[in-house]
């Protein structure tokens, strides 16, 4: 808890800090997916991000500086998908030096050194909004005059992903940079979803196997969320559906077995950070596909793996696990119709259409490495 004189020496400080910058800003509202109603005073000059991997959303819209606002992050993007920020770190050493926070969801964010930082704005998944509340970050926060933006693009992707991208672009001038990469998103998904309207093919079941590998229990999976719905609007059935209630849940191998799934598709990455040297997929950009593959094949001998059709088909795939949690959701569509139903999308190509998003849109270049298929030859 803030002592009052911190309080009131704090809360001078940004207040004398913001009348010097009104003079270049203006007064906006935006609506977060929250659906709270929040003015500020806009372009965000000084922005902390709640989760690190944000900056997937500001790389869109500033890709030529992403990280120029960025005054504060929660240090996750280096743990959860290393691979990636090996590649913004060579284009841009100074993140090193960006202050990082603890979370939200587990008490360890510290008022105090956020406040020091002089933020305009703080961005926050929606899925911390209950423990912010809870620990009452949002009062101490707005008693120094600082505002929190629910965004996501992780508990329902398809839902708050676009809204997010306008919101972010609202509050930090990039609006037509918003709308440029919106267009691009919608018009890529669509070259699944117009199919599968028009063709209206045979669902095949499908398990998606969430981070399969990390543990040694089995199995997280997803329900009516994220990819459950990335495996709909790809033209399948998710057999978690009606059995997991809301984005995130577990199976059991019973279920799975009982399911007898036509696919089984894992989301993996690099999780040395968590879990050294553990069985999960390692897909990625520049991933070693050899060590991917032996991995991928070796989940296929787990008790809830016993019998099913998607391991005797070959029909057991492996995709980039933060597909989930970024604005690049309509690329994992893409690869999901691909294996899903091969003879309606073998002209699609979704490697060209992850390369063009980096040629278009991001400071990074695009490597292969974000998928792989026990069918591949």
């Amino acid at each position: 808890m803030l002592s009052s004189p911190r309080l009131k020496i704090l809360l001078g400080t940004l207040i004398t800090f913001a009348c010097g910058a009104t003079a270049m800003a203006d007064a906006i509202t935006v609506t977060d997916v929250a659906g709270r109603e929040i003015t500020l005073d806009a372009p965000a000059e000084r922005v902390i991000l709640g989760e690190g991997r944000q900056i997937y959303l500001l790389g869109l819209l500033e890709p030529e500086a992403p990280f120029a606002h960025v005054v504060g992050w929660r240090e996750d993007f280096s743990q959860a998908d290393p691979d990636n920020y090996a590649r913004y770190l060579e284009r841009f050493p100074e993140i090193e030096e960006i202050p990082t926070f603890g979370g939200f969801k587990d008490g360890t964010f510290d008022v105090e050194q956020a406040a020091s930082l002089n933020p305009d704005v703080v961005l926050m998944n929606i899925e911390a909004k209950a423990a912010t509340e809870d620990a009452a970050y949002d009062d101490k926060l707005a008693q120094l005059g600082i505002p929190i933006i629910y965004v996501d693009f992780r508990e329902d992707p398809l839902e708050h992903t676009i809204p997010s991208m306008r919101i972010i672009g609202q509050i930090m001038d990039d609006e037509e940079a918003a709308e440029e990469f919106i267009e691009f998103a919608e018009t890529q998904l669509a070259r699944v979803t117009d199919v599968i309207a028009e063709a209206n093919p045979e669902r095949p079941s499908v398990f998606i196997d969430r981070a399969g590998g990390y543990s040694d229990e089995c199995c997280m999976s997803f329900g009516p969320a994220n990819f459950g719905d990335y495996v709909t609007l790809a033209g399948g059935s998710n057999i978690a559906e009606g059995i997991i209630p809301n984005s995130f849940g577990n199976l059991n191998p019973e279920q799975i077995i009982a399911a007898n799934p036509d696919h089984v598709v894992v989301t993996g990455g690099n999780w040395d950070a968590y879990v050294p040297g553990g069985n999960w997929v390692g897909v990625g950009p520049g991933s070693d596909m050899q060590n991917a593959r032996a991995k991928l094949e070796a989940l296929t001998e787990r008790t809830a793996m016993t019998g099913i059709k998607a391991v005797e088909s070959g029909n057991f795939h492996a995709i980039w696990h933060q597909f989930y949690n970024s604005p690049y959701y309509f690329v994992a569509v893409q690869q999901l119709a691909k294996w899903l139903h091969p003879e309606l999308f073998e002209d699609l190509d979704p490697n060209a259409t992850m390369e063009e998003l980096h040629e278009r849109f991001l400071p990074i270049d695009y490597e292969t490495g974000y998928w792989i298929s026990l069918h591949d030859d």
